[in-house]
């Protein structure tokens, strides 16, 4: 599918639509990245990226691919050791693994979204941490984080939109929380519908 660019979308539009879909279910934005004629792999984020790119562009931005030796090799066994490479194939987020990651690191370890990306961004770069790497940068997060609070990621609509409405009323109950989102996740759902409109495909 081609885009049509006349007319193309002003910035203010553009940037009003990057919010909308920031409040759109993940399913939803791979039905929208299908129909556009996109891939729909990758997180969130990485979709909402790829549809904005589209409609700048013209062009379609496909995920960065794990160079080989950021894989497991098949049929190869990776030891649960703390010199063990951590490779795409063989890392699991699994009961074993968590077991082990608090041998290296203390029974506070958790699976965490930024030791996810830790993880996602060595394998992109083709330089795979071992277990004991990642068990340090995961304590040295852990502690930094105590000091300076980490903000949620922007796509995290519904945790960024909880903790702005209980800044408001921090005496807000769950009911009236989730009805006030889904308000606001309708209201930003028909945003993004009406600027989508103004876009012909041939």
């Amino acid at each position: 599918m081609s885009l049509n660019k006349f007319p193309r979308l002003e910035k203010t539009d553009l940037k009003t639509l990057n919010t909308a879909l920031l409040f759109f279910h993940v399913s939803e934005l791979k039905e929208l990245a299908l129909n556009l004629g996109l891939p729909d792999d990758g997180k969130k984020g990485a979709i909402i990226d790829r549809i904005l790119y589209f409609i700048e562009t013209d062009a379609i931005k496909h995920s960065p691919k794990i160079p080989a030796i950021s894989r497991a090799q098949r049929g190869k066994k990776y030891p649960l050791q703390a010199t063990t490479l951590i490779l795409k194939g063989s890392y699991k987020n699994d009961l074993a693994t968590r077991k082990f990651f608090k041998t290296l690191i203390g029974e506070h370890f958790h699976y965490t979204a930024y030791g996810i990306d830790w993880i996602n961004e060595h394998w992109l770069a083709g330089n795979p941490p071992t277990y004991q790497e990642f068990a340090n940068f995961w304590q040295q997060e852990y502690e930094r984080r105590k000091i300076v609070k980490a903000q949620p990621k922007q796509e995290w609509a519904y945790i960024n939109f909880t903790q702005k409405f209980l800044e408001r009323d921090p005496r807000s109950s769950k009911e009236a929380i989730l009805e006030a989102w889904e308000r606001e996740r309708s209201k930003q759902v028909n945003i993004a519908q009406k600027i989508l409109s103004k876009i012909n495909f041939n």
